[in-house]
C-alpha cells in the first residue's frame, strides 16, 4: 500500500429539490386549494475516521465528491425526497482544514467520529397549507485540505540507516524493511508492543538529515507525525559505520527537532545507542558520555542486546505520564 498524508479535494453539497406550486380543485370545492409540496433537502457532505483506513491514497486519485441533490415535490402535497449524504472515511489521526482560510474544521482522532463539511441545500417550499412558496437554495461548496498524523506512544527518529527499522522489528510484530543502504523506509511504520501490563504503538519515522526541518529530504512532511507521539526515542549509530561521528549526528538530530517547532522541543525523550555489537563503539561510547550528560540506554538491534532494557524504559516512562495525566484530571475535578 502506498502511504499518502496529504490531499486536496473539492466537495459540493447537494442543491435542495423544487418545490411545487399547486392548486386542488373538484365539483364539490368552490376556490382551488393549494397542495404543493415541498422539495427534498440537499444531501450532506462529512468525514468519518475509520481505524480500517491507513493513508489518504483515494483523495489522489479522485478529488471530487457531491451529495446527491434532493428530489423536486408534486401536487397532493407530495414531499420530494431528501438527497443521499456523500461519506467519506479517512485514517484516525486526519485534520481537515478549509483550503481558502486555512482554518482548522476538526481533527479526527477518535475511531467513528464524524464532521459535517458541506451541508445540503434547503428544499423549496411548496404552497400547500397557504404558504409562499419558496426556491431551493443550493449546496455548499468548499475546497479542503486533508493532512494525516499518525497517533502512536512512541517515535523511532535519527538519521538515515541507524537501525531504527531493525529496532522496531525486534520489539513489535511488525516486519519492516531492512536494508544496508539510507532511506529504506520511506513511510511511517507502526508496530505494536504487547506487553503483561502496558501495551503501546511505535512509529518508524524515516530517516532525517541535515536541514529536514527545512523540508530537505524527505524532510519536515514526516517530521510532522513525530507531533502526535508522547516519547520521542533518539537513536544513534554509536559505530559510525556510515562514516558519521556519532556526537554530530545527535547534535544535528535535536537541532532539527527544536527548529521544527515548540511542539517537539517539549516532548521526553530517550537516547539508545545502537550497533553496540561493532567493536568501534564501546570508545565512542565512552567519548559521547563526556559530552551528553543524559542517560543513554545501549542496544544492539542486530543481536537483540540491550532490547528488553530498551522497551522496560519505555513502559516506565509511558506509566509515569498515564499517572500524571490521571493526577491533572483529578485537579480539575
Amino acid at each position: 500500500m502506498i502511504f499518502v498524508d496529504e490531499a486536496r479535494i473539492f466537495l459540493k453539497a447537494g442543491n435542495g429539490g423544487k418545490g411545487c406550486e399547486s392548486f386542488y380543485r373538484d365539483k364539490r370545492t368552490r376556490y382551488p386549494l393549494p397542495d404543493g409540496g415541498d422539495g427534498g433537502r440537499g444531501g450532506d457532505v462529512y468525514f468519518i475516521a475509520d481505524s480500517h483506513i491507513h493513508t489518504l491514497l483515494d483523495y489522489r486519485f479522485k478529488q471530487h465528491y457531491q451529495g446527491a441533490r434532493g428530489g423536486n415535490a408534486s401536487s397532493k402535497n407530495k414531499h420530494g425526497r431528501n438527497g443521499k449524504d456523500c461519506i467519506l472515511r479517512v485514517p484516525i489521526g486526519t485534520i481537515v482544514k478549509d483550503y481558502a482560510t486555512g482554518l482548522l474544521i476538526k481533527d479526527l482522532t477518535i475511531d467513528q467520529q464524524s464532521v459535517i463539511v458541506a451541508r445540503g441545500g434547503r428544499g423549496g417550499i411548496g404552497n400547500n397549507k397557504k404558504r409562499t412558496p419558496r426556491p431551493a437554495t443550493p449546496g455548499e461548496e468548499r475546497t479542503v485540505n486533508l493532512e494525516l498524523k499518525i497517533i502512536a506512544d512512541v517515535g523511532l527518529v535519527g538519521f538515515p540507516n541507524a537501525g531504527k527499522s531493525t529496532i522496531i522489528s525486534q520489539i513489535s510484530r511488525v516486519k519492516s524493511k531492512v536494508a544496508n543502504y539510507p532511506f529504506t523506509t520511506k513511510q511511517p511504520i507502526l508496530g505494536i508492543v504487547v506487553g503483561d501490563d502496558v501495551n503501546f504503538v511505535v512509529a518508524d519515522l524515516p530517516g532525517i538529515i541535515e536541514g529536514a526541518h527545512l523540508g530537505k529530504g524527505l524532510g519536515d512532511r514526516f517530521l510532522r507525525h513525530a507531533e502526535r507521539t508522547r516519547l520521542l526515542v533518539e537513536v544513534v549509530d554509536m559505530a559510525g559505520s556510515e562514516g558519521r561521528d556519532p556526537l554530530d549526528d545527535f547534535k544535528q538530530l535535536n537541532y532539527e527537532l527544536e527548529h521544527y517547532g515548540e511542539i517537539l522541543i517539549a516532548k521526553k525523550k530517550l537516547i539508545v545507542a545502537n550497533k553496540m555489537d561493532l567493536p568501534e563503539a564501546q570508545e565512542k561510547l565512552k567519548r559521547f558520555k563526556k559530552k551528553v550528560k543524559q542517560p543513554i540506554i545501549s542496544v544492539s538491534a542486530l543481536t537483540k542486546e540491550g532490547l528488553d532494557k530498551l522497551v522496560e524504559a519505555i513502559r516506565d516512562i509511558l506509566c509515569q505520564e498515564n499517572s500524571q495525566d490521571q493526577s491533572r484530571g483529578l485537579s480539575l475535578k
